[in-house]
């Protein structure tokens, strides 16, 4: 088999035969191909009723519903995919990961395909993500590793300081509107050929939700896999239906802290990370005082330094 694409549902069984349907109408023309939903334990009838719809639909044989016995996150649900019965069988080249509410135009996906066929070097291959309201609501799906630099200027948000350390911003903006090689990519929907997992071995499943793409792009690049950001795939993407972190009055989740902390941790040390904590809280504390000062719009998450803070000291206690 040529490509197997990933969709992991979480009690979005609706959007999830939506983004199945969208997937497959953009694979019009193509054969060599197939697809495994993966409900990560969702308890509310998901699985039956995705199972039932691909059968109704006539979309089974070539494409499989699994379940999981638990919900362990994005990872877990991926590498259920990728390494499920439906793929040991076929042995596809290639392993494409699409969001539960994600809705890749018609070629998006072979736009990718040929990206990697005709870039030797690229083990990872993203789409340009927009938006329900179109090309005006452009989604940053490009970034850079995080650092410690980086945190910095994320948190302090001073502009001379984000001048000097635009380099190291994680998010990259503007969006390259050409292929460009990138640091890592959100998994929205990302191209990856099995040869990276034959190198690197599955996604980190420690990650819950939060850092296990950025984490899987570092290992790749590590082994000599590039990753590329490729405008010209297109998606559409809503974005957070299943974590409800898309309603910007939501705290972040206690999972955020830890993926991000188990990040920093895995890949520069402890020390490295507490001093990248401190950091942060000081240049966030700023950012916060200056805001409250200079009366500027709040646009940060409830309690977000509190809750930073607490989950730093629970990490001292652990």
């Amino acid at each position: 088999m040529k490509l197997l694409t990933v969709l992991i549902n979480y009690k979005t069984a609706s959007m999830t035969l939506d983004a199945l349907a969208a997937f497959l109408a953009s694979m019009e023309g193509e054969s060599d191909f197939g697809g495994v939903v993966v409900d990560n334990h969702s308890e509310d009838g998901s699985f039956a009723r995705i199972a039932a719809e691909v059968e109704r639909r006539g979309w089974a044989p070539r494409v499989r519903v699994i379940e999981t016995p638990r919900n362990g996150g994005f990872a877990y649900g991926v590498n259920a995919g990728v390494y499920s019965d439906y793929a040991k069988a076929e042995r596809p080249e290639l392993f494409y990961l699409l969001n539960s509410d994600a809705f890749p135009a018609r070629g998006s996906v072979r736009v990718l395909v040929d990206f990697l066929r005709d870039h030797p070097s690229a083990g990872i291959a993203g789409s340009y993500i927009h938006g329900d309201g179109g090309v005006a609501d452009t989604h940053v799906t490009a970034f850079r590793f995080p650092s410690l630099l980086g945190e910095l200027e994320g948190g302090l948000r001073l502009g001379f300081v984000s001048a000097a350390l635009a380099s190291k911003r994680v998010s990259i903006f503007p969006v390259p509107s050409e292929p460009t090689r990138v640091d890592w990519l959100a998994g929205a929907s990302m191209l990856i050929r099995a040869r990276v997992f034959e190198a690197i071995g599955p996604f980190d499943d420690t990650f819950f939700l939060y850092y296990e793409e950025t984490d899987f792009c570092r290992r790749a690049l590590a082994a000599g896999w590039m990753t590329y950001y490729v405008p010209a795939s297109q998606v559409m993407h809503i974005g957070s239906v299943s974590t409800g972190m898309k309603v910007p009055q939501r705290r972040m989740p206690s999972y955020w802290f830890e993926s991000r902390a188990h990040y920093f941790r895995k890949h520069y040390g402890r020390a490295y990370l507490w001093l990248t904590d401190l950091l942060w809280i000081g240049a966030f504390g700023s950012w916060r005082l200056r805001r409250f000062v200079q009366r500027k719009p709040d646009e940060d998450r409830p309690r977000l330094l509190s809750d930073f803070v607490v989950a730093m000291l629970r990490r001292i206690g652990a």
